[in-house]
Parts: C-alpha cells; structure tokens; sequence
C-alpha cells in the first residue's frame, strides 16, 4: 500500500515531469517561430536586393517611375559633399521625340567614338559599332540631333553595383527617345560571372527584353549584374578619372542610391568616326 508521503512525491514527481514537457515544448515551439521569422526576413532581403538592381537600370520606362528612390527622414539626410564640377553651359534641353528607330546610316565596319563633354570633365567612349550596330547607330542619330545636350546624369549607386546613369532628357529616370533598341551584345567576352567590369558603358532598360532607348550607364568599378544590359563602349583612362572624381563625391541619399552630389551635366555628345 502506497503510503500518503509517497503518494506525495509521486504527485510532485510528475508535476515537475509535466513542466518539464510543457518548457521543452515552449522552447521548441520558439525555435521553429524564430527559424520560420528568418526565413521570411532572408526572402524579404533576397527580393530587395533583386528589386534594388533593378529600379538602379531602369529607365525608358513611362508607365513605371524607374527613378523612384527612398528619401531619407529630414533627420537622416546626410551633409552633402563638396560639388567637383563646374557650371552647366549656356543651353536647354531640347525636347525630342521620334516614333521609331532611326534607319542605319552608319558603317558597322568601322570605329566610332562617343564624347561626353561634362561640367566634370571628357568622357571619351571607344564604341563597339560590329557588336553593337544598333545600339551605336541610334547614339550616332541622338547626339547628331543633340538630344543629350544640357542633360544632367540623374542617378549614381555606391553600394552592391557602382553606376552613374545618364542619357534622360527629363531627369528623373523615366525619360527617353519615343522608341526602343534591341538588345546587343549581351555575350560580349567582358561580361564574366555576371560582373560588368569597370570602363564598361551599358544601356538602362525596363527591365524587360529589347526596352534600351537613350538611358546608358558607366560602371566605375566592378558591378555584379546579370548579361541584361547592351554594353556597347568603353571609357578611356582618363574618362576613367573624371567618373572616379564624380563617384567620389558621393550621392544625395546617403543610402547608395541617389542623384550625384557632383552637378553633371553633359553639356555636348559627339559621336565620330575614326
């Protein structure tokens, strides 16, 4: 016969037993919430990441606002750096609109140069006219007609890929010519492990296939990003200093994604032929 003490103990016993099992069951239940909030918060990342490289390369894009960036709180607005560069030239943007693609008037054989005469300095482009036909005859035709003459490079990324973003006649990321390019080059031998090298200019799209129109980016140090973009020129050594000098002067947002704090403008595009 069990006697009153033991039947004590045996009910302590399993009372302890059963806070035991309760603890061990809180805990586990804790580690599975917190491993589930982890994963949603690694997803949330991931998607960010992707959808931050691609608002950086749109552009061309009426429907969707390609330049949307996030404004710092009043607060959290960074001091903004000393402007490197000079006063724009006497000019305006002249407002241009064509419905189709000019017809190819020049000669995919031979060697062009794109000029970028910026309040920064030159930007020499040495153009990939055989790879990039298109790409290069509509850049020939644009500045021909000074469509990018007076226009302010809009955007420049400091963080996961290092662009500055130009070739938009309104400035907010959304402008361009009227109609679209193919996509070229996109297996050029430059482009390895999904890295645009540094030197490598490249056009902006929507994020969809054959959406280039004017908006082209120069990458000033090596930019992780997938063979999406027509890379159609190369900037020369010193176009290479002038662009440092720009991106070393930061952005407005203080969060790598911004307007340049350096006043660009490319106050003259010429396109010639070697």
């Amino acid at each position: 016969m069990v006697s009153q003490e033991q039947r004590r103990r045996q009910l302590a016993r399993e009372k302890f037993l059963r806070q035991q099992q309760r603890r061990t069951e809180s805990r586990r239940r804790a580690r599975v919430r917190n491993s589930a909030i982890a994963s949603v918060l690694g997803v949330i990342v991931i998607g960010s990441v992707a959808l931050y490289t691609t608002h950086v390369l749109g552009g061309d894009d009426k429907k969707t606002d390609a330049g949307a960036k996030t404004t710092p709180s009043a607060s959290a607005k960074p001091s903004k750096a000393p402007d490197p560069c000079q006063k724009p030239a006497a000019g305006s943007v002249k407002k241009l609109s064509w419905k189709k693609e000019p017809a190819m008037s020049i000669d995919t054989s031979a060697k062009y140069t794109l000029d970028l005469s910026t309040t920064c300095g030159d930007i020499p482009v040495a153009l990939k006219t055989s790879a990039a036909p298109h790409t290069v005859n509509s850049f020939d035709f644009l500045a021909g007609k000074g469509f990018f003459d007076h226009t302010k490079c809009h955007r420049l990324t400091t963080q996961g890929i290092y662009v500055l973003q130009c070739g938009d006649p309104q400035g907010t990321g959304m402008g361009g010519p009227g109609y679209t390019l193919p996509d070229e080059n996109l297996k050029d031998a430059s482009l390895k492990k999904n890295t645009y090298p540094a030197g490598t200019v490249a056009m902006a799209n929507t994020g969809q296939k054959h959406t280039g129109g004017s908006q082209f980016f120069l990458v000033y140090k090596d930019s992780p990003l997938p063979p999406q973009y027509t890379p159609f020129g190369t900037i020369s050594a010193s176009g290479m200093k002038v662009l440092n000098k720009i991106a070393a002067a930061g952005e407005s947002t203080g969060q790598g994604d911004g307007a340049p704090n350096a006043t660009v403008v490319i106050n003259k595009a010429t396109v010639t032929k070697s």
